[in-house]
């Protein structure tokens, strides 16, 4: 996946703004954090997951595409190689994470679309 692919994915969603975390690229939905892209861990994406348990599984069938850092040990968040990560689940992460971030009205919206 390349860097305009992953802008089109996430940008697919309505209310998607272009914002800065940590001095780092990252995607808001109204104003609310989504995602950041972290370019100096292996230009990965953060993705949030549900629990630690789901993040070693991906790692396990998966290391080239996901791993994390010591920084996010305690944390149910997994960093996905763009170059290598899966589009279409990819989208489905993203979109849950999107839906718990968006207001009522944009995902009422997008439902209805």
């Amino acid at each position: 996946m390349t860097h305009d692919e992953l802008r089109a994915l996430v940008f697919s969603f309505p209310g998607v703004e272009d914002g800065v975390s940590y001095g780092e690229p990252s995607f808001k939905v109204a104003g609310k954090f989504l995602t950041w892209i972290r370019p100096q861990l292996d230009d990965s994406i953060v993705v949030h997951l549900d629990n630690l348990d789901e993040r070693d599984l991906l790692i396990e069938m998966a290391p080239a595409t996901f791993h994390f850092t010591d920084h996010y040990r305690d944390h149910a968040l997994v960093l996905a190689r763009i170059a290598t990560v899966d589009p279409v689940w990819l989208k489905a992460m993203l979109e849950r994470r999107w839906r718990k971030a968006a207001p009522k009205r944009l995902v009422k919206s997008f439902d209805g679309a």
